[in-house]
């Protein structure tokens, strides 16, 4: 980082790809940073030549192009000290080793996204982004669009180990967590490891459903298309052909379809009721339970040859207060994946607010960070009115009382103070702007889709039905031009006093 805080950072980059310019100009926007642009290596020197040296060189490789590499040469001569970023495509990685060698200090192959793109800039500035530590490119690893594995402490990095051997065995896996640590995110970590990572990968809630509509989500029916007729529907079983289907809350299924789960994973085959004719399947099976298996198997929740088919490998996934070293990183990366979502700018968390998550035992675990994070997005440049995150240790039950942190949602080149104030828990503080939250996505969507609301459905990837639902249950109308704000962060449904807040 300059040692003068005010002075504004410097970009120099060398590309002719808009592809590359765009994300780049978009973080550079979000926190400040002058970008200047050069078509070729030769005019990038002509500019530091007879100008101000960047803070950092970034160098986007044409397709088949290492010539341009010969101007690291030259940086490494006259500009030692300035930290430079090498960006190519992955059929040109064997420029990586060359580029190192040259003076690079880090090679990112294409295509980025705009938090791998800000964190390995930051990373050479001198400082970590807004505390993120050590956390480097190579330990955020994307999975799908809203699907990302951390592994930057030494518990996840032997959970990526863990999972790569099972990728390459291609067994039934039972992985093991509490609600919301990641369960899911595993499960799709070792499916992409796996030689099956280019055929589906579908899933199955056994505690969202009742045992009939399992069996048919599971197993398939038969569906009357017209008088005298029948389609069969096929089920996930048959669906995920040659891919990997994921049954979560195993210890959830009904007993009665555990035995015929275990006679299709045994048989390798799938018979349909009424029908004698085996039907081939060729599926990898992942399971998962946040129950005790103890408990589940002494209450014969759980099958205990199922169980044992499934559990001759186990993952077992770390709660968040187990992985403290990575919850800054978490914060961040949940912020720049949900401002992309729902196309809102990127805010910055107060240091106050950074050292109250740090202390936070996280019973909710990843999936409370994200609610946390959503909360704190749809905040806007509002001051929340909620004066202090005192958390709960949840080792102990006690009150974590030497954080008390008034926290602001700023845009990311804002400065957020420190403002002591009573004791109020994070649960509290979620649950108060929930539905607030909710309001607001739904609004967002609603806006960038004209209220085309099963184009909006699909945008929220919730139901048409659920949708309708939502607009009438917070009297929503095309009418309305701008989101309401709520004064003091709070907002309750007419008529109400309590509710999920959760689209479903």
């Amino acid at each position: 980082m300059p040692e003068d805080t005010t002075e504004t950072v410097r970009l120099l980059v060398v590309s002719r790809e808009s592809a590359f310019l765009r994300p780049l100009c978009s973080v550079a926007e979000s926190n400040s940073w002058q970008v200047e642009s050069a078509m070729s290596a030769w005019d990038a020197m002509e500019r530091m030549q007879s100008g101000l040296a960047p803070h950092v060189f970034l160098l986007d490789l044409p397709r088949g192009d290492g010539d341009s590499l010969h101007i690291l040469r030259w940086l490494r001569r006259l500009l030692p000290d300035l930290p430079v970023i090498v960006t190519c495509f992955p059929e040109d990685a064997i420029h990586r080793k060359e580029a190192i060698r040259l003076g690079a200090q880090e090679v990112l192959i294409r295509p980025l996204d705009e938090g791998r793109l800000e964190s390995s800039i930051y990373r050479h500035l001198g400082r970590p982004e807004t505390g993120q530590g050590e956390i480097t490119s190579e330990d955020i690893e994307q999975l799908g669009p809203d699907s990302f594995f951390v592994s930057a402490s030494p518990l996840t990095q032997k959970l990526r180990a863990q999972a790569q051997l099972l990728a390459e065995a291609d067994v039934p896996v039972l992985i093991l967590g509490e609600p919301g640590s990641g369960k899911d995110t595993v499960a799709r970590l070792i499916h992409k490891l796996s030689v099956r990572s280019g055929f589906k990968f579908l899933r199955v809630n056994c505690a969202d459903m009742p045992g009939e509509l399992l069996e048919a989500e599971l197993f398939g029916s038969e569906r009357a298309s017209n008088p005298g007729s029948s389609l069969p529907v096929q089920g996930k079983l048959e669906r995920a052909e040659k891919g990997t289907l994921f049954i979560e809350e195993i210890t959830e299924m009904p007993l009665g379809l555990q035995t015929r789960l275990m006679h299709a994973l045994q048989d390798k085959a799938l018979v349909m009721p009424g029908n004698d004719k085996a039907i081939p399947v060729d599926v990898r099976v992942l399971a998962s339970t946040s129950a005790s298996i103890d408990r589940a198997l002494a209450e014969r929740k759980l099958r205990e040859d199922l169980y044992y088919r499934l559990s001759a490998f186990t993952v077992q996934v770390p709660p968040l207060r187990q992985r403290r070293s990575e919850i800054t990183a978490l914060l961040h990366h949940w912020m720049h994946q949900l401002a992309r979502q729902y196309g809102l700018p990127a805010r910055e968390f107060s240091s106050a607010a950074l050292e109250a998550c740090q202390h936070y035992s996280w019973p909710g675990n990843l999936e409370e960070m994200e609610n946390f994070v959503k909360r704190y997005l749809v905040a806007g440049e509002r001051e929340l009115t909620f004066n202090d995150v005192c958390l709960a240790d949840g080792t102990n039950g006690g009150e974590f009382a030497g954080t008390q942190a008034r926290i602001s949602a700023q845009p990311y080149a804002s400065n957020a103070g420190d403002d002591p104030a009573g004791p109020k828990s994070l649960k509290s503080l979620i649950q108060s702007v929930k539905w607030e939250a909710e309001r607001n996505a739904i609004g967002t969507a609603l806006q960038k889709t004209g209220w085309n609301r099963k184009a909006a459905a699909r945008l929220l990837r919730v139901s048409y039905r659920t949708l309708l639902y939502k607009i009438d249950q917070y009297h929503m109308s095309a009418s309305e031009s701008v989101l309401p704000s709520f004064p003091g962060g709070k907002f309750s449904l007419p008529g109400t006093s309590k509710s999920n807040g959760k689209i479903s």
